[in-house]
């Protein structure tokens, strides 16, 4: 193994020192220093991929999670950071998938194309019918209910991000604190509810 991280250049080798860390001893100021270290340029290069800079935010805080929890994985067989971007730009590209197809359904639109055969084209759904609507309100009280179980600060800031869709700005202005602190803590209230939700995720 020490053959492999003496390849990699100093940056990298400080960032498997920093892996380590996490790994080993559960250091938190290491993992703050991984995402300080490559927070900004995740961000911006999901930004260019889905051109909305709050879900380039979520997306950043979700590639750092979803990199996080797989720590262990990681090997030096190649630099963090490419592992980081990897997995922050799979994960942008499954979004990315998944809301193309939650906004569309096929209709018979009349036209044609050059060939004169009939075209359908996607266009967005307006309404969902009784019982999508019912399961909706489960789900989103399911949801509220998990929510009510985190500590006063993080239950706030879940509720003004994700139930009144604050944006980020809104919400450090809302609550008199630093942009960069409603981020970091609104990474941590995500981790508590993922934990909350592995025992509630059948009603979810």
């Amino acid at each position: 193994m020490e053959d492999v991280v003496s390849k990699l250049s100093p940056k990298a080798q400080y960032d498997y020192q920093l892996v380590r860390r996490c790994v080993d001893q559960k250091d938190q100021a290491a993992y703050a220093e991984l995402m300080e270290r490559y927070r900004e340029s995740i961000y911006y290069m999901l930004l260019k991929m889905v051109n909305n800079s709050d879900d380039a935010e979520d997306l950043t805080i979700e590639a750092f999670g979803k990199a996080f929890n797989r720590l262990k994985q990681y090997q030096p067989n190649y630099a963090f950071s490419t592992w980081m971007f990897k997995i922050a730009s799979n994960n942008c590209i499954d979004f990315i998938r998944k809301q193309r197809k939650k906004k569309t359904t096929s209709i018979d639109t009349g036209m044609t194309n050059e060939d004169g055969e009939s075209m359908t084209f996607d266009i967005e759904s307006d309404g969902r019918d009784p019982e999508e609507e019912v399961i909706r309100n489960q789900k989103i009280q399911a949801m509220r209910e998990v929510v009510e179980k985190l500590k006063p600060r993080y239950k706030q800031l879940v509720i003004l991000r994700y139930f009144q869709e604050y944006s980020y700005e809104e919400i450090a202005k809302e609550l008199d604190l630093p942009l960069g602190t409603v981020k970091a803590q609104l990474f941590r209230a995500r981790e508590f509810l993922a934990n909350l939700m592995k025992n509630t995720r059948e009603s979810i």
